[in-house]
């Protein structure tokens, strides 16, 4: 008799899991049906039927499709043309709600886009500002230029007098994140130009890559010139040195904290406050690695203990397994020497940088301000002088070549660089022409193609 049960029983569980399946196949079939008519409203520009058909699908299919809410944005922007602005904002914030509820990928820039959306239609700055805040807190490499400028200000206004941390945090968030995006563009870009230099033809699509590259680094040197303006004051020796004096113990396990304030101390060549050497140890102890080594080296050679500094760097380098890391690390030791004055060494540090990442426009300009800065001292005549600044000129059109996101510093050094290259009037007086070939001597010893204005 228990047999007979368990039987029964069973056969009423596979009866209902099969009426249960069906029941599912024939919901997602009018889920496509629906879908289906759905797009085809979007495309024939029916945005009443469309909207009818958009609700009954959040209600109803809510995974089918992230489409579903991706074109929803053709149905808003008709309303608000229509007249009905406030109906428009009040439906594409559940429909934004509702896609990052089921489809959480790219939230960063689903979030931009809803801020921008939103500035537009005239609504508060402090509404945007909410919205661009989850932007930032998702992905911030995702958010476009104007809207980072919109962010950065309100933080700024907010908190320039009373927690300029906190604007220095958002500040390096900002440049970190947009480092490691033109650190991957920088990779890609330099494996096209090395191709296209190899001779060969990009297809259509490496073409088209390559272009979306050198956008994407020309905005993101936009992004970070335009914050260092707005933030240029705030980064002096006279404001950051007793900012960091007052916080170093809160921080001195804080290897994040350390690592920003000793590189921006360097950047902005506070070197020589004893705080510098505080920090660079303290950040050496917190987190010993590549990075942290690097300053410590720079520290170790201006004390004249150069034996040890140089094991240092290697140690430093051998330890950077990244090739975008180890070429920053590596400028960063190339920086150090070209302060000291130590040119020689500062351009076989930045070339090392570039062997690391050839698309590093940074460690050419590096370069091209070494060779500027030699002008009187490797030639020994008034052509040759001026020569120089074709060497250091090419370095600096070589820098915005491979590297768009230092377009905007490289046009002002190539601006300067070709006021000083040799006349034309220079050359007839020497019988030398333009394309000729001409070594530049001293430590440059570079043969360069005769360049005249």
């Amino acid at each position: 008799m228990k047999k007979i049960t368990y039987i029964i029983a069973g056969l009423f569980l596979l009866v209902t899991s099969l009426s249960t399946n069906a029941n599912n196949d024939e919901d997602k079939q009018k889920c496509t049906v629906e879908y289906n008519l759905y797009k085809g409203d979007i495309q024939g520009k029916n945005f009443k039927e469309a909207k009818v058909r958009l609700l009954s699908l959040m209600g109803n299919c809510p995974t089918l499709s992230v489409n579903i809410y991706k074109f929803a944005s053709k149905i808003v922007g008709n309303m608000i043309i229509e007249g009905q602005k406030e109906e428009g904002i009040k439906l594409m914030s559940k429909i934004v709600n509702q896609r990052l509820l089921h489809f959480p990928k790219d939230a960063g820039k689903v979030y931009n886009n809803w801020a921008s959306f939103l500035d537009k239609n005239g609504v508060s700055r402090d509404k945007v500002y909410q919205i661009l805040d989850k932007s930032y807190n998702a992905d911030p490499t995702s958010m476009t230029a104007k809207n980072i400028y919109m962010y950065f200000d309100v933080v700024l206004e907010k908190n320039k007098n009373t927690n300029v941390q906190l604007i220095l945090d958002t500040y390096d968030d900002i440049n970190e994140a947009m480092g490691v995006k033109s650190g991957k563009y920088q990779q890609k870009l330099s494996k096209l130009i090395a191709k296209e230099e190899a001779g060969a033809t990009l297809s259509s699509k490496e073409a088209k890559s390559k272009r979306i590259a050198e956008g994407t680094l020309k905005n993101i040197g936009i992004i970070e010139a335009g914050l260092e303006q707005k933030i240029e004051e705030l980064l002096t020796c006279d404001r950051l040195i007793p900012l960091y004096r007052r916080d170093l113990n809160e921080n001195i396990n804080n290897a994040k904290w350390l690592q920003r304030a000793v590189s921006r101390m360097f950047n902005k060549e506070c070197t020589e406050d004893v705080l510098y050497e505080e920090l660079a140890q303290a950040y050496a102890k917190a987190d010993p690695s590549s990075r942290s080594y690097i300053f410590l080296s720079g520290i170790l050679e201006r004390k004249g203990k150069t034996s040890e500094a140089l094991d240092m760097r290697k140690k430093a380098i051998e330890l950077e397994l990244d090739p975008i890391k180890k070429a920053r690390s590596l400028l960063t030791i190339a920086r150090d020497m070209a302060k000291k004055g130590q040119k020689s060494n500062a351009r076989r540090y930045a070339n090392q940088a570039l062997k690391s990442n050839p698309s590093y426009g940074k460690a050419y300009l590096l370069i091209a301000s070494l060779y500027a800065s030699s002008a009187n001292s490797c030639g020994n005549d008034l052509f040759s002088k001026h020569m120089v600044y074709v060497a250091a000129l090419n370095k600096a059109q070589r820098a915005i070549a491979v590297d768009p996101s230092i377009s905007s510093l490289a046009r002002r050094y190539i601006k300067n660089y070709k006021s000083h290259i040799p006349t034309k009037q220079m050359g007839f007086n020497e019988g030398i022409r333009e394309g000729d070939s001409f070594k530049i001597g001293c430590w440059i010893g570079e043969t360069v193609k005769v360049k005249l204005r």
